[in-house]
Order: C-alpha cells, then sequence, then structure tokens
C-alpha cells in the first residue's frame, strides 16, 4: 500500500482486522444499549398500551430484531476495512467516530419508524 508521500506502508490484513476490532467491539455495546434504551422507553411510556403484546412469541421477534441490528452494525466493518487499505488510513482511522455515529442515528431513526409505523398500530 502506497502513503500520501509516496513510502511503502506495511499494513497485514491481520493488522487491518485487529485494529478494526478494538475500535468496533467496544462501541458495539454501547450501539446495543441506546437502541434497547428506546424499544424500553417505548414500552414504559406506552405501557397500558403494549401489556397484550408482552408474549412469549414476542420475545423471538425481539431477539430476531435484535439479531439483525447486530447483523447491520457488522456493516461497518466493510466501509473500516476500504479505508484502511486506502492511502488515507491514518486521516481516516481518527475520523471513523462519525462514521459511528452516523450508523448509530440511522439505526435509531429505523428503530423508531418500526416501532412507531409498524409495531404500536398492531398492538391491540
Amino acid at each position: 500500500m502506497h502513503t500520501p508521500d509516496g513510502s511503502e506502508s506495511l499494513v497485514t490484513f491481520r493488522t487491518i482486522i485487529r485494529d478494526a476490532m478494538r475500535f468496533w467491539e467496544p462501541r458495539r455495546v454501547l450501539y446495543n444499549a441506546v437502541l434497547a434504551g428506546i424499544a424500553l422507553a417505548w414500552l414504559v411510556f406506552t405501557w397500558p398500551h403494549f401489556r397484550p403484546a408482552i408474549t412469549p412469541q414476542s420475545f423471538f421477534a425481539l431477539l430476531a430484531l435484535a439479531t439483525l441490528a447486530n447483523m447491520f452494525y457488522c456493516a461497518a466493518y466493510l466501509a473500516d476495512f476500504a479505508m484502511q487499505r486506502s492511502s488515507f488510513r491514518n486521516r481516516l482511522r481518527r475520523q471513523r467516530w462519525s462514521l459511528w455515529l452516523a450508523g448509530t442515528l440511522f439505526a435509531v431513526l429505523l428503530e423508531y419508524y418500526w416501532i412507531a409505523d409498524e409495531i404500536y398500530p398492531a398492538v391491540r
């Protein structure tokens, strides 16, 4: 890989994976906490409405949606791998928190929409 000044830089695939995991995995906990907090807030603040929806089957649906959210979180690795292979690796590594923030805000938007438009009206 070439750096912007034209010199060669040895960055192995193992180094890239290790660096990506050190950045993304600790933030996965916060990502999940934010999404869980929003779901819990919907449940608490609209409690009488959601009471009939609390069934064993709803926990399987919740588990499936949580798994899907974590699969989408893994998409950040694709962007991170591409970024680390570029010649702007060091600069982009310092700014990847913005990718995390944008992805988390997008997930919050999707979750809010899904609850407000798909789940809330369907619960009777």
